[in-house]
């Protein structure tokens, strides 16, 4: 299950985002993979289209729903992707964190042997913007370490430089082909993430 905001949809900047140059590598190596969720976009070159990448939306409106997309996909794996939201609308900045270890709880509740892998936000061009991106970025390593083995931290932020970026924000679609190699290796280091090789992958 590609999970987030419009990073993960990948906005007008590149319908379809990382997904499409992830599922080609994923489908490259072998894995059948089913992407899942309520939310579908993309190119035809994206063999499975599904997503729950919200345009706009912050932590605290994921958490308000996961519950329900989990009951109706039931993912093997999660790819989280936000707090772009939380940070450029500066909403509640501080706790953003706290905000985040309590939607992994309850995908935890919700889908305990899921493999999640949450990913840190990506540079944004405005100063101001970037400097409150550092501050969560800084938070997430202990917010992930304290959920256990099923849980992963991504570094995407250091992939990506706001030459990356289609309008300070989003990801153009080299910064998305970026992300999906990021993501890609992510998953190859937890092999329990892509397994069966033939499966439903809800990243995936």
């Amino acid at each position: 299950m590609p999970l987030g905001d419009s990073i993960t949809d990948g906005h007008n900047a590149y319908p379809g985002g990382y997904r499409v140059a992830l599922w080609q590598r994923l489908a490259a190596d072998g894995h059948a993979v089913d992407f899942v969720g309520s939310l579908a976009n993309g190119p035809v070159e994206l063999g499975t289209r599904h997503h729950e990448g919200h345009s706009g939306w912050r932590i605290d409106h994921l958490d308000a729903h996961i519950r329900a997309w989990l009951r109706h996909s039931v993912p093997h794996t999660v790819l989280l992707l936000i707090g772009t939201n939380d940070m450029n609308q500066n909403h509640d900045a501080v706790q953003a964190p706290t905000c985040l270890a309590r939607l992994i709880d309850h995908i935890q509740e919700a889908r305990p042997a899921c493999e999640l892998f949450v990913a840190t936000v990506p540079p944004q061009s405005d100063p101001t913007r970037e400097r409150r991106v550092k501050t969560y970025n800084a938070a997430l390593p202990e917010v992930v370490a304290a959920k256990g083995q099923r849980v992963h931290l991504v570094n995407m932020y250091d992939a990506l430089t706001t030459a990356d970026l289609a309008d300070g924000i989003h990801p153009n679609q080299a910064g998305h082909e970026k992300m999906a190699r990021v993501w890609h290796g992510a998953l190859r280091s937890v092999p329990a993430a892509l397994t069966p090789a033939v499966s439903s992958l809800a990243t995936c």
